[in-house]
């Protein structure tokens, strides 16, 4: 497991997988605002899951967030986009409703920045988020993160089109004071 100071990074258990789907996905709006695709329903256990761990999916790395202080799932976690030749990543996460504003989004960004930069020797990690989600905007720009530029009217969500904002940082601008 990795590990920041609040919460650690694990391999996705088979019983993560309904607490995620049910306070992640089934909530619609929250599953509209985080995915591009567009929201179906998705029965519990299917293969269809987005949070159905697959080994031989490369250019994703998936987590289970735990806290660490009694080990409770509270979210997701993922570097993707994984482009070995030009060595980047993008970074994504999402709590659960019970775990958010503690201040784990900051920590989770942190641990797979380490894992990113370290563990798999990436030059540079992005994220994409929409233009008003203040806390992974935050999250972002605590570890580091720079803001390079918004798309107008790039995310079709919930019948409007929203912005959205890009963050990179590069392993150079990285502060290692981070997880272990």
């Amino acid at each position: 497991m990795l590990t920041g100071s609040k919460v650690g990074l694990r391999a996705r258990h088979e019983g993560d997988i309904p607490v995620l789907q049910t306070e992640l996905y089934d909530d619609v709006v929250n599953a509209s605002r985080s995915d591009a695709r567009p929201w179906r329903p998705i029965p519990p256990g299917s293969e269809g899951s987005r949070f159905a761990v697959n080994d031989e999916e490369e250019g994703r790395v998936p987590f289970s967030v735990v806290e660490l202080d009694g080990g409770a799932l509270v979210g997701t976690a993922t570097l993707w986009g994984i482009d070995n030749h030009n060595r980047s990543a993008h970074v994504g996460l999402g709590l659960l409703p019970s775990a958010r504003g503690k201040g784990y989004g900051t920590d989770v960004v942190a641990v797979l920045c380490h894992y990113g930069f370290v563990m798999r020797g990436l030059r540079r990690l992005q994220i994409d988020t929409l233009s008003d989600n203040a806390a992974m905007l935050r999250s972002a720009e605590r570890n580091g993160f720079v803001r390079e530029g918004v798309l107008r009217s790039a995310a079709w969500v919930m019948g409007e089109f929203l912005d959205e904002v890009l963050l990179g940082l590069l392993v150079e601008e990285w502060k290692r004071d981070s997880p272990v």
